[in-house]
């Protein structure tokens, strides 16, 4: 199990202490999200190995959640949907956009453990089941790949893979795993700063496998730099994932150095849209997985179903590939799936903005300057509508007053501290 097994979400302080009380006195880490926004933080933040998700949300209900997290490649881990008055219809749903089980509200002990665990061995088998690159076809570009990861992993260097999102990164790199080797991931980003030589420890001998890192704060790649140079002395080989290149040579998604102490052995995985002639034997793995580990009855693509799969674009790469196969074999009516069910799953991801500016915001900024964005107008929002006040400003963005001000200079966002304000402080 990871340093943080199961993310419960759920607006009702009452349910979230009893689950988390239960569920802890069994051995497991629980991390709590009252909402949708925190239940995003937390799932980048702390990789949970699954999910209880409320249905019914004040900022954004369950479903919602579920659904983003599918569109987005990041319905990784297996998610328990729950909720005290969902129809069977909404249980349905939630299971064809890819809930693993749904537990009706109030929860019976006993059904409430089996079920967490089985969600957590369901995620292990997921892990064990693609640790071959076999798994990912027989194409050129597969080849390739195949051909740069020989010599890679008779060597001891640290790893960067490269790709872009949605690649099997996690893959890719158990395929340096050694048998019987440890295999650590950071239960929370923040352990790479906070404990990084209890870390090396743990995957002494083995593989430290820290994600994505184009998507880390400058401190945390900061903290992969220290614990490179700590990784030879503890024998631990450390791989990396990349899935954002450079911005600008002034202003880069990786910094310069960690660049430089990850160069050695970079390994480009190819992206999904060069394997067409793969794609009949990828769908029929994913929908034997499926049979296997969710006891979704198999179905058959159609000879133009399969065609279009052939033909898309993929910019999810095999993360979309996983969720759509799932969707279609779901929905499938009569054991088979043709190219009307197709096109209309895959219209649904197409819709492609009329302009760059969305809601005020230009989305194809790199997504850390949106974020710093965002950020920056909703700081400066209830700054003016707290006339100032920043203790006013903390409350109601729930900060203290000390983080705040770090926060806002970050930002650059200039304010001025009020009589009482500094008062406070002294």
């Amino acid at each position: 199990m990871r340093s943080s097994d199961i993310l419960i979400v759920d607006d009702e302080i009452g349910i979230r202490d009893l689950l988390s009380e239960i569920l802890q006195d069994e051995g497991y880490t629980v991390t709590l999200a009252e909402n949708a926004e925190e239940a995003r933080q937390l799932r980048h933040q702390t990789r949970p190995a699954m999910v209880l998700l409320d249905i019914w949300m004040p900022d954004c209900d369950g479903i919602t959640l579920l659904k983003e997290w599918a569109k987005n490649g990041q319905l990784t881990m297996p998610v328990v949907m729950m909720s005290g008055h969902a129809s069977i219809d909404t249980a349905v749903e939630a299971t064809k956009i890819g809930a693993l089980d749904f537990l009706e509200k109030p929860i019976a002990l006993q059904k409430l453990l089996s079920t967490v665990d089985r969600a957590l061995k369901y995620g292990e088998m997921q892990a064990a089941a693609g640790l071959s690159l076999d798994k990912l076809g027989n194409s050129p570009s597969i080849q390739e790949l195949n051909r740069a990861l020989e010599p890679a992993i008779k060597q001891n260097k640290p790893v960067l893979l490269t790709g872009e999102s949605g690649s099997p990164f996690g893959l890719v790199a158990r395929y340096f795993q050694k048998n019987g080797n440890p295999w650590v991931e950071p239960g929370k980003t923040e352990h790479i700063v906070d404990i990084p030589m209890e870390l090396l420890q743990k995957a002494a001998g083995g593989v430290l496998y820290l994600g994505d890192i184009s998507e880390y704060s400058k401190s945390l790649q900061q903290g992969i730099a220290f614990l490179l140079s700590k990784a030879e002395r503890s024998n631990v080989r450390i791989i990396c994932a990349a899935s954002q290149q450079s911005e600008t040579a002034e202003n880069p998604v990786i910094d310069a150095k960690l660049q430089e102490a990850l160069s050695a052995c970079v390994i480009k995985i190819p992206p999904l849209r060069s394997q067409p002639d793969d794609m009949v034997f990828l769908v029929e793995r994913i929908l034997s997985e499926l049979a296997e580990t969710q006891k979704i009855t198999p179905v058959k693509f159609s000879p133009a179903a399969l065609n279009i799969l052939r033909q898309y674009d993929w910019p999810g790469n095999f993360e979309q590939l996983r969720g759509v196969v799932k969707n279609l074999a779901l929905g499938a009516e009569g054991g088979e799936v043709d190219e009307q069910a197709v096109g209309a799953v895959l219209g649904q991801m197409n819709r492609a903005p009329v302009s760059e500016m969305v809601g005020g915001f230009n989305f194809n900024m790199p997504l850390r300057e949106l974020r710093e964005e965002l950020e920056r107008r909703y700081f400066e929002y209830h700054i003016v509508q707290e006339s100032h006040n920043m203790s006013r400003v903390a409350q109601k963005v729930g900060l203290e007053r000390t983080h705040l001000y770090r926060k806002l200079k970050q930002l650059g966002i200039n304010f001025s501290r009020r009589g009482s304000d500094k008062n406070a402080d002294e």
